[in-house]
């Protein structure tokens, strides 16, 4: 219901009610002003695109904050979803009214995360800034975000429309080299020299790595089992995907440098599949015991080794994460003349579209595979020709 009527002071009050029967007032000089509003807020509430004009003035910081303790996520996603919003979006929009955020302000935000420094330059390291992903992640939250404030309507439109993104699929991941991985290796406490020959040697991710258990390797087969991953709130959690879960091949080397590790820092002095006396009498870890732990015997923690890794990688003069080894994984696997699927099965990826997406570039291209076809085919004028050369040489 909507009515405009005449003050005792000369100005038009125009009034109607929402879809919640609350009412709704603005007082106007002109009959005609007043009459175009009501027409506007009914339009706009026959076509359901109407919003509270007095929710929008409220913060975005306050609508996010309420939002996101509504939410219903996994861990990963609650973690992404708060470093997004506590680190990016509200520093920069918190304290903009909600209504007032413009298109042009979102494409601003995006363009001003490109530039955004994650590490500062350093004599020995340039400077890391935001990639592709980490920017379309962030983004997406903040969209997330907006588009709950339209269906609440506290704003009638998202000003997330038509927002140019940065490219990612263009982009290649770097692959440490072998020398480089040693240099990091080298530049930790020797406590911790284990870990980047696993995860350089098993194609781990961080938190599987951290999530494994005395239990899960098995030095006959020599495979690793992945089962669960431990979580950056230290939290042991089921994995990501059912392709997580799997039995990883592992080398010699991992083998052994795994078997050093228990005897001299997690209390190993028995062949491993101890018995349960064994175990008890102190002579081998308990099989469910954490594989990794620290000098307290507690697991190793997401937050305990990436402040182990920075400093060594830094000292190193070397630019890489943790992920980085799993590239270097990759990269032997596929330089090896492993499959697609094979990567695909040993990373643990949900499909081999991430794994070709990732990792295409490091396989041989179409003009490679001719090259090696048609050498392959004509080898035997290849020898041919050397028998004639060596001939003429005799002859001479």
């Amino acid at each position: 219901m909507a009515s405009i009527k005449k003050r005792d002071n000369g100005k038009w009050r125009a009034r109607y009610r929402d879809e919640d029967g609350k009412e709704h007032a603005r007082h106007f000089d002109r009959k005609t002003d007043a009459q175009t509003w009501i027409d506007q807020q009914t339009a706009s509430i026959v076509r359901g695109d109407w919003a509270d004009p007095k929710a929008g003035r409220e913060t975005l910081r306050a609508y996010a904050t309420r939002w996101e303790a509504l939410q219903v996520a996994s861990e990963g996603t609650r973690r992404i979803t708060d470093n997004a919003l506590r680190v990016h979006i509200l520093p920069t929009l918190g304290d903009r009214k909600i209504a007032s955020i413009r298109r042009s302000d979102v494409q601003a935000f995006v363009k001003a995360l490109e530039a955004k420094e994650i590490r500062p330059a350093t004599d020995d390291l340039p400077a890391r800034t935001l990639g592709a992903g980490s920017i379309r992640n962030i983004y997406e939250v903040l969209q997330r975000v907006l588009d709950a404030a339209v269906e609440d309507r506290v704003i009638a439109t998202s000003p997330c429309r038509r927002i140019a993104l940065p490219k990612d699929h263009d982009d290649e991941v770097e692959i440490p080299t072998v020398e480089e991985v040693e240099k990091v290796r080298a530049a930790l406490d020797e406590r911790w020299r284990v870990i980047p020959v696993v995860l350089a040697g098993s194609g781990l991710r961080i938190g599987e790595l951290l999530g494994l258990r005395v239990e899960d390797v098995d030095f006959l087969r020599k495979t690793i089992r992945v089962q669960r991953q431990r979580l950056q709130s230290n939290q042991v959690a089921p994995l990501k995907s059912k392709a997580s879960r799997r039995t990883v091949p592992i080398g010699q080397v991992v083998v052994d440098a795994l078997a050093a590790y228990l005897k001299d820092y997690n209390a190993a002095t028995a062949p491993f599949g101890a018995t349960a006396a064994e175990v008890a009498d102190g002579e081998a870890p308990d099989p469910a015991r954490p594989l990794f732990v620290d000098e307290l015997g507690d697991p190793l923690t997401y937050q305990r080794w990436k402040k182990l890794l920075a400093p060594a990688a830094v000292s190193a003069g070397v630019d890489l994460t943790s992920h980085s080894f799993r590239h270097f994984a990759a990269s032997a696997l596929i330089s090896g003349g492993a499959s697609v699927k094979q990567v695909q099965a040993f990373l643990g990826h949900a499909s081999a579209v991430i794994t070709l997406r990732t990792y295409s570039h490091l396989w041989p291209g179409d003009e490679d595979r001719t090259r090696n076809v048609l050498d392959a085919a004509l080898d035997p004028f290849s020898a041919r020709a050397d028998s004639v050369r060596t001939e003429a040489a005799s002859s001479e």
